[in-house]
């Protein structure tokens, strides 16, 4: 068994860390404090070959495999929840879903597009009454011959206000549940498809794009059905189990950055003539800390790993996905009560980091689901 990481994945992890640390940490204060996506960014990261780094490279991509993808995403949830997760669902969610299920027409039409960055991706599956229970989506897609006309309402739908492209799941037969649902690309400039900013302020992610989509009597052609009718389900999971392993490698990057803060800080500071580091007390919480973070980072590495050979991976991302994710908000919540009265205050990243972990527990799963996932694969069908 071997633990290293191959030369490739070292310069892949080397050129995601410095873009995080010189180009996506200076700016994520201000863009959490303004709500406003830091869009420069994105053709950045086109041109570090990070935007659509697993797609294969004849459609743009530059071939990195998935443990190299995990890298990736540690390295910027560990500086940028926002953009780390605008990574997660624009490569995983949509590029990585069309390269498996969509037709070679669409392949070449939409994946150099959002390779490039030219175009955005966004994932509209979750809806006011199908969020956890994706089967009880209520959208609806009625074949009216040569085309689909859709209509309903999607929300939480991350990048919705920028995208060019969604993959929008609806269902033929509400009553058939799972087997009912189809998956469509659908290019947000057609006709019926309206989108606006989910109201209130987020708890965080604030500088990410949640947009509430509304499709009326929206028309596509039935070129625009990804995968076969009645497929839409397992379109849409194939795509989560993906997006989880974004999201695990997210939640070891925020459990890294609030350890990394603490050992700073706990050399920094001084009470009572001494660092506070070397009290015991929060030497146990260091402790505790880097132990979690390296569990986190193997489990997250092990998914990645079994999905680079092909092998089923749906357990192991979401034992890696409730770990990494439990494990971080422990350490944000560890992290801003070692910083005390600073930790309080968004001038240092701690505070941040403690209200973005908290949708990584939600979105794409939340732990519960995870749970129930791992649980069901452990005890297998009652025969």
């Amino acid at each position: 068994m071997d633990f290293a990481l191959t030369p490739e994945q070292q310069r892949i992890q080397a050129r995601a860390r410095r873009f995080a640390q010189e180009e996506v940490a200076p700016v994520a204060r201000q863009a959490d404090e303004s709500g406003v996506f830091p869009a420069h960014l994105v053709p950045r990261l086109a041109e570090l070959g990070l935007l659509a780094g697993p797609l294969e490279q004849r459609y743009g991509g530059s071939g990195m495999d998935f443990v190299s993808y995990a890298l990736l995403c540690e390295e910027l949830g560990r500086v940028d929840s926002s953009v780390r997760g605008f990574l997660t669902v624009h490569a995983s969610l949509v590029a990585l879903c069309i390269q498996e299920w969509g037709t070679e027409e669409q392949k070449q039409r939409y994946l150099p597009l959002l390779a490039r960055g030219e175009w955005i991706g966004c994932y509209a599956l979750t809806e006011a009454q199908a969020g956890s229970d994706a089967a009880s989506m209520q959208t609806l897609a009625k074949d009216e011959g040569d085309h689909f006309l859709l209509s309903g309402e999607k929300i939480w739908i991350t990048n919705g206000l920028s995208a060019r492209l969604a993959i929008v799941f609806a269902t033929q037969a509400p009553e058939k549940r799972h087997k009912g649902i189809c998956a469509f690309l659908v290019e947000t400039d057609t006709p019926g498809f309206v989108r606006h900013p989910m109201p209130g302020k987020e708890l965080g992610h604030r500088a990410s794009e949640h947009a509430r989509i509304t499709l009326e009597g929206c028309r596509v052609p039935k070129s625009a059905l990804l995968g076969e009718p009645g497929e839409g389900f397992k379109v849409a999971m194939s795509a989560l189990d993906r997006g989880r392993l974004g999201v695990a490698a997210g939640a070891v990057g925020i459990a890294q950055g609030c350890l990394d803060a603490c050992i700073v800080y706990a050399r920094e500071r001084r009470q009572f003539g001494q660092r506070i580091g070397d009290f015991q007390m929060l030497q146990a919480t260091l402790a505790d800390m880097a132990a979690s973070v390296d569990a986190a980072r193997l489990l997250t590495y092990r998914a990645a790993w079994l999905k680079d050979q092909g092998l089923p991976t749906t357990r192991a991302t979401s034992i890696a996905k409730l770990f990494a994710t439990e494990a971080a908000m422990k350490a944000a919540s560890e992290a801003v009560l070692l910083h005390g009265n600073r930790g309080y205050s968004n001038e240092y990243p701690v505070e941040r980091f403690y209200r973005d972990i908290k949708g990584l527990q939600i979105y794409e799963g939340t732990s519960h689901i995870q749970r129930v996932i791992i649980a069901r694969d452990l005890l297998g069908k009652e025969k």
